[in-house]
């Protein structure tokens, strides 16, 4: 009877361990995509302001002429 509960004892220190190590995965992806987040290019606001100057060039010749 003691062997079982010694084996069951390892068996549940494996499961916390592996649970941690995910932890620590999980933590550190979290991380990454948060950093790459921060740093990727604000396509949206580019967008919007390579057409405002567009528009504004067009006005612009449009009144030159």
């Amino acid at each position: 009877m003691e062997v079982g509960f010694t084996e069951q004892r390892g068996q549940l220190a494996l499961l916390v361990q592996r649970g941690d190590q995910t932890d620590k995965k999980l933590d550190e992806h979290e991380t990454r995509i948060d950093a790459l987040e921060r740093n990727r290019w604000p396509l949206p606001s580019l967008a919007a302001v390579a057409s405002l100057s567009a528009l504004g060039v067009t006005v612009w010749q449009a009144l030159a002429r």
